[in-house]
């Protein structure tokens, strides 16, 4: 086998254990929600075929023509998820109010993805536990105990990374698919007449027979298809060729034998409509299988924990979030991070959805409204890419999007019935979301405004230095500036209290691209302005973490060699004052003025030596 081949086979692995947790631990409660109170499907033949049906083309429909055929295609450099793809969609889009409305609702499904982030692992782990009570009814109090324990368990390992255990994740979920499968084809064997279902005239016929309750079937046959969004979200970590090949020889089959096998189960024993997921084991095996199943929710969960800091990292370098404190757990993977803050967050979140709902039925109403709902964005997105990056003509895009568009919408709708029952949750959750991040987005700029309105001019200070007496020390000063035409804040304070220049000064400007890397020889733009001052414009992408000590050091300055230990970085830290009359709400400006105070350190976030930092601090009203 070929070095190509193997690392083809490596990724392949790597993508089964990542990409597909999720999705695949969908069969522990979709056919059991179908059949379930809440939607008052009668257990007949007709509707198992129709169910299972519905299920498979599902499968076929949305993820392997939508996302693996399609999605999969408009990556930004190789990087998908929805906030890669709202930078690519944008990016082409001359029209202001077409662009704000497109980061309007890419933030809107950032915000959803946090949701799912929160009841992946309440459902998963929840529903994989209840399989003890089959085992006996004694273990029922100790379900949610249980569930509470090993998600805290979850959520404490995080800060140790996914790369100890990520060898580990591939082989497991192997090893689940084929289990999928073989219980599958063992119920197939004994009820051939189920695989009439591949027909989809029994798909239509069963949603067709629902009536006005076609919307409850639709909502949770939804379930079948969560996580297909982390198809897109990890192609970065794994490529679409590896991702492809998992779902085509792998996945698809694993969960299609076993939706099968689950209606023929309930063909030959309608009594197994309780669960039929775990009932489909033989009894000998039914602890078994609960282990399997919590080791497998486990992993899916840590997939779209580890999607949260990934989004998270995105929408700070896209100006949505206030710095945080990040961690890499990797020398070798840089999208493998750990952010302590996000982490804390979701675990309280979590253990209040697990506590809240009590059990994984009455979380599927939620869950599938905030699957739904970011599936919808991303269709729309896809829509701007297939336009006016591919520049397809008219027609054509709307061919390749309208329709998934439309089902999109159609699933979302059908979700939506669920409201009152849980659906808000995901929702309420987004709006609040949506109001912190476009609240931190807007209060920067008016905030940055406020700063550099009335600073000077950065080349009338330099000229005004040609007469200037002020002395100057042997050492180099950085000052950090986001406006590159005007004097840093720093620099003017510096000059007030200690009048005094350095015989070196880097005005040194961190500017995001909308690609996901901006490789190293390209990260430094230098400009001389005279008199011992350099204009440095340092450009990263949206997944990669600013080091300022490193890229200077790789900046190429006539007759200058960076030294870290002769260096000193000016760093202005602004108290925010809220006013009335501004350009924003008075409470807005209150929770603006909340977050940058508890914004983390530019010193950290940048990897400058805190021993090497001068801060210098001004208020600000806006």
């Amino acid at each position: 086998m070929s070095r190509q081949a193997k690392g083809l086979a490596a990724l392949t692995l790597g993508a089964i254990g990542v990409v597909y947790g999720d999705i695949g631990t969908s069969p522990l409660y979709t056919v059991k929600e179908i059949f379930g109170e809440s939607t008052g499907i009668a257990l007949t033949q007709a509707n198992i075929l129709g169910a299972v049906s519905a299920i498979f083309w599902a499968l076929m429909f949305v993820v392997t023509l939508k996302y693996v055929l399609l999605v999969l295609r408009a990556d930004n450099r190789g990087e998908g998820g929805i906030m890669a793809l709202l930078a690519l969609a944008a990016s082409a889009v001359q029209h202001h109010r077409t662009k704000t409305i497109l980061f309007a609702l890419g933030v809107f499904g950032a915000a959803l993805f946090y949701g799912d982030s929160i009841l992946t692992p309440a459902i998963s782990v929840l529903s994989a536990v209840e399989g003890l009570s089959l085992i006996t009814p004694a273990f029922t109090p100790y379900v949610l105990p249980i569930t509470i324990a090993i998600l805290i368990g979850l959520f404490l390992f995080q800060k140790k990374g996914t790369a100890q255990v990520g060898r580990l994740f591939g082989p497991i979920i192997v090893m689940w698919f084929l289990t999928l499968g073989t219980v599958g084809v063992w119920h197939i064997v004994q009820a051939p007449a189920i695989l009439q279902a591949i027909n989809p005239l029994y798909a239509l016929q069963f949603f067709a027979d629902r009536g006005a309750g076609v919307f409850l079937a639709v909502g949770a046959v939804v379930l079948a298809i969560t996580g297909a969004e982390a198809l897109y979200a990890d192609m970065g970590h794994f490529g679409r060729p590896a991702i492809r090949i998992a779902w085509s020889c792998l996945v698809l089959p694993g969960l299609a034998l076993n939706y099968f096998g689950q209606g023929a189960l309930l063909l030959t024993n309608p009594a197994a409509v309780a669960n039929p997921f775990y009932l489909a084991f033989p009894p000998d095996l039914l602890f078994p299988a609960v282990i399997l199943s919590t080791m497998a929710t486990i992993i899916a969960s840590q997939a779209v924990i580890s999607g949260a800091y990934s989004i998270t990292r995105q929408a700070i370098q896209l100006g949505f979030l206030p710095r945080m404190h990040i961690l890499h757990t990797s020398k070798n993977e840089s999208g493998q991070i750990y952010i302590p803050a996000i982490n804390w967050a979701l675990l309280v979140a979590v253990i209040l959805t697990v506590m809240a709902f009590k059990n994984s039925s009455a979380i599927a109403a939620a869950y599938g409204i905030a699957v739904t709902g970011t599936m919808v964005i991303t269709s729309i997105l896809t829509f701007f890419v297939v336009r006016n990056i591919w520049h397809y003509p008219l027609w054509i895009a709307i061919s390749a999007t309208g329709i998934f568009i439309s089902l999109d919408v159609l699933l979302l709708a059908s979700c939506s019935v669920k409201f009152l029952n849980g659906g808000w949750f995901p929702i309420a959750l987004a709006i609040l979301l949506v109001i912190v991040m476009w609240t931190w987005r807007q209060g920067r700029q008016v905030l940055l405004g406020k700063i550099h309105d009335d600073d000077p001019k950065m080349e009338q200070f330099i000229q005004q230095l040609t007469h200037s007496d002020i002395p100057r020390v042997e050492r180099t000063a950085v000052y950090l500036n986001a406006n590159t035409t005007t004097v840093p804040q720093a620099l003017l304070h510096n000059l007030k209290h200690n009048q005094v220049l350095h015989q070196v000064n880097l005005i040194v400007t961190v500017q995001y691209a909308d690609i996901p890397e901006v490789p190293a020889e390209q990260r430094c733009e230098v400009s001389a302005l005279g008199h011992g001052f350099w204009q440095i414009k340092l450009c990263y992408g949206f997944m990669q973490t600013p080091d300022i000590p490193t890229a200077l050091s790789l900046c190429q300055l006539p007759d200058f060699a960076f030294d870290p230990f002769t260096t000193s970085y000016f760093v202005s830290r602004e108290t925010i004052i809220s006013g009335h009359g501004g350009a924003m709400a008075k409470w807005r400006d209150e929770l603006f003025s909340l977050m940058s105070r508890n914004a983390g350190s530019v010193v950290d976030y940048f990897n400058i030596p805190s021993n090497s930092v001068i801060e210098l601090g001004s208020r600000v009203h806006i």
